[in-house]
């Protein structure tokens, strides 16, 4: 697989580079440009060759079958333009945009570009045939480039125009497709939690969020894997009303009740024995501690503190961790205890790999000031995710290889 830092001869090429900007904004402001400031060492590296560099990105949903004036809407709120300034200025030096995603503009743009310079064009998604794969789009976007990098892992894992269908053109006609320094990263640090060797068990994988049908794939892939499977959040009582156990007005999927049982009956997974639970998810007004079944009027809103002790010394064995998704309602202060000790107990291990897959457990690590002490923080969730589930397989990377 060919790196950005190994590409050759590219003074005065242009070179397509997906990147992941999905940034939160409002009105034009971005309120944390992270994903923008992880893609700087790749756009830096081929600015440095003298490339001429075209930046393509998506930005939040636009639902084309939506109507007309709503997908206006849908545009209007995810304009790209505002990265373009933030990504000048962290360069600094301007950034060109085109407001435009195919067609004369684009192409003007692209033309106009010199050496060293770097273009962001508007949202890839302004095009209904950027998800569908849509060939023709594929090849109107390929013809601009003469290389193409992928930097986008947290895009990785779908096949759209933008992260699939340029570089199977390019790659075709014998052009050099590479991967970016985030992916490559990504790439690296995962494979660790995919191809565990012997000597780096006990591998423990840490599941929360809220459906178990969300994860069956995942979670199928890491019993493979794993010695233990520590479950957390609301997903855990779906495991628990399959147990025969109550569990009050905490959610529950009635419909994966077999598929969890199945599971438990494999020995490798490890549930809550006690819960922080309130009367009222928005305005708690009774909070406590319970060990067995939940009362009804009640639902379980973190793991208690005998399972945060459990899972802490559970952990405490690992030379191996993945963890994705919180233990219980992070975003309310009287509901972290359970993820901070799960952040703790990862955060103090000493000869470990420890990774999060991105998504809420990133927001929480972060949140609770735990990020740095993991080996690796992915910025792809679902990407993360589906290389555990297709064993290091994904679409917008194999592409690449």
């Amino acid at each position: 697989m060919l790196l950005v830092k190994d590409m050759k001869n590219l003074k005065g090429k242009r070179v397509i580079v997906r990147v992941d900007f999905n940034v939160p904004q409002k009105g034009g402001v971005i309120s944390d440009d992270n994903r923008i400031v992880a893609a700087l060492p790749t756009i830096k590296d081929l600015i440095a060759k003298e490339a001429r560099v075209i930046l393509m990105s998506h930005l939040g949903k636009v639902k084309h079958k939506e109507a007309p004036e709503v997908v206006e809407e849908q545009k209007k709120k995810n304009n790209m333009a505002p990265v373009a300034v933030r990504l000048g200025e962290l360069l600094g030096s301007p950034v060109h945009f085109v407001n435009a995603t195919r067609g004369e503009e684009l192409k003007k743009a692209v033309d106009e570009l010199k050496d060293g310079e770097v273009l962001l064009m508007q949202n890839t998604r302004y095009e209904k045939g950027e998800e569908k794969n849509d060939s023709e789009l594929s090849k109107e976007w390929a013809s601009l480039g003469d290389a193409f990098v992928m930097d986008a892992f947290g895009s990785a894992h779908r096949a759209h125009a933008s992260t699939y269908g340029i570089p199977e053109i390019l790659k075709s006609e014998g052009k050099q497709v590479a991967i970016g320094y985030l992916v490559e990263k990504e790439v690296v640090s995962l494979d660790k939690v995919v191809n565990v060797p012997a000597d780096r068990h006990p591998y423990i994988a840490i599941l929360g969020g809220f459906k178990v049908s969300d994860k069956i794939k995942v979670i199928d892939s890491l019993l493979k894997k794993c010695d233990k499977v520590i479950i957390g959040g609301a997903m855990a009582y779906t495991f628990q009303v399959a147990l025969g156990k109550k569990v009050g007005n905490s959610p529950y999927e009635a419909d994966q009740l077999e598929y969890a049982k199945r599971m438990y009956d494999t020995g490798k997974i490890l549930l809550p024995v006690d819960a922080k639970i309130a009367n009222d998810f928005d305005n708690p007004t009774d909070i406590k501690i319970v060990e067995g079944d939940i009362p009804d009027g009640y639902q379980g809103m973190d793991i208690g503190p005998k399972t945060a002790k459990l899972y802490a010394d559970e952990i405490k064995k690992a030379k191996t961790v993945f963890w994705n998704g919180p233990m219980g309602v992070f975003e309310k202060d009287e509901f972290t205890d359970g993820t901070v000790a799960v952040c703790k107990a990862c955060a103090e291990l000493k000869d470990a790999f420890t990774v999060i897959g991105g998504g809420d457990s990133a927001s929480a690590a972060k949140k609770l000031g735990f990020k740095e002490k993991f080996s690796h923080v992915s910025t792809g969730g679902g990407a993360s995710l589906e290389m555990i589930e297709n064993d290091g397989h994904l679409p917008g990377i194999d592409i690449i290889k």
